[in-house]
């Protein structure tokens, strides 16, 4: 199993287990601990995984971290810990803070079991910054976040090599969610901006008030329509080719499928939106099957009344539909003659229970293609 996969793994483990977690000793059993496994360091050797670090620091004796990585010898990492119902905030920062500039190391994690704060440096030498150069999600990651996260495993551990990109990988996660926060809600300094390019009047308080709305909408309408090009993009002319039915399906009111891919394959694609719980899905179950398929292999295809996750992009190999699209949502899964069978879900987390069939359904394709090889 390679990194990737591990971390996939570990992922879908936290996901069902987090709700059950209470206390800090058993979120490092449950979740730190497997993360240090999957990033190569022996839990077990306490020369390579120092469990109540102490280091006295000023007139404070005794205070310990609840981690310190030792790679040939060399303290590299602090590691706080807290229970995965705690939300990470700078307060539980300050026992890294006093321990980051009494021992060698150039990095600290303070971490939920969850979420992963990465600290270093980089304002200050050996003085540990107030906000961290990289974050990681365990339940929300991508697959450029997994590459990153890849360099603090033991056997690839450096240095110099972390350094050199933690300056952009600090600044442009914190411009990401600037960006964020414009498009949710524009401040007045980029209203100004964007209002002044369009409209030749005086910006007065009305001329704000009347854009603002406007600014809003168009911001938002923007980045939905780039996705649905990227999207659209990866689409050939047979993408909305219907996949059969079985005929134990909800009775819902809806286009019938030969319907909708009639009317998508005309081009009538404008009405479709890919939201963001599609795409959240999405990676979920790219998460689940990659521990028998390449990730890279499974797509997404958008449709009106569904999501479909297929197998190398093919219509033909149909992984599972996503159903979100309205009130009540289905996951819809297929058996050995493609038949689909809806089975309703509370949120995204239930997918997780059923990630032995997914994954079956996504393997199957390989080993019926193998038969086939086999008999020519």
């Amino acid at each position: 199993m390679d990194f990737a996969d591990k971390i996939a793994s570990l992922a879908q483990r936290i996901a069902k287990q987090k709700d059950s977690i209470e206390t800090e000793e058993a979120t490092k059993n449950a979740c730190i601990m497997p993360f240090l496994s999957a990033l190569g360091y022996d839990v077990f050797d306490p020369h390579a995984v120092v469990p109540e670090f102490t280091a006295d620091v000023g007139v404070k004796k005794g205070e310990k971290v609840d981690y310190a990585i030792n790679i040939d010898g060399k303290v590299v990492m602090l590691i706080e810990c807290k229970p995965c119902k705690f939300s990470l905030s700078t307060q539980h920062m300050s026992q890294l803070y006093r321990y980051f500039s009494v021992t060698e190391a150039r990095f600290s994690i303070l971490t939920n079991g969850i979420l992963y704060w990465f600290f270093s440096d980089l304002d200050q030498p050996n003085k540990m910054d107030i906000k961290p150069f990289f974050e990681f999600d365990m339940l929300n990651y991508r697959p450029a976040q997994v590459d990153e996260l890849k360099k603090f495993a033991n056997t690839n551990f450096n240095v110099t090599s972390i350094l050199e990109t933690a300056s952009d990988l600090k600044y442009g996660s914190l411009l990401m969610r600037e960006i964020a926060n414009e498009i949710d809600s524009p401040s007045d300094e980029v209203m100004r901006l964007l209002i002044g390019r369009v409209y030749d009047g005086k910006l007065t308080a009305n001329v704000l008030t009347k854009f603002g709305p406007l600014v809003q909408k168009a911001m938002k309408d923007t980045v939905r329509e780039l996705v649905n090009q990227r999207l659209s993009n990866a689409m050939d002319d047979t993408a909305k080719t219907a996949l059969p039915v079985s005929q134990s399906e909800s009775s819902e009111t809806e286009a019938s499928p030969s319907a909708q891919a009639s009317a998508e394959g005309t081009g009538e694609l404008d009405d479709i939106v890919t939201t963001q719980e599609e795409i959240d899905g999405y990676q979920i179950v790219r998460a689940i099957v990659r521990e028998v398929v390449k990730v890279e292999r499974v797509t997404m295809r958008d449709a009106k009344s569904y999501c479909a996750v297929l197998l190398d992009d093919n219509n033909r190999k149909p992984i599972c539909r996503l159903h979100l699209n309205r009130s009540i949502k289905y996951l819809g899964l297929f058996d050995e003659n493609k038949a689909e069978e809806r089975i309703h879900i509370e949120s995204l987390d239930d997918i997780f229970a059923h990630a032995d069939r997914l994954k079956a359904t996504a393997a199957t394709y390989d080993s019926v293609k193998a038969k086939v090889a086999a008999t020519v």
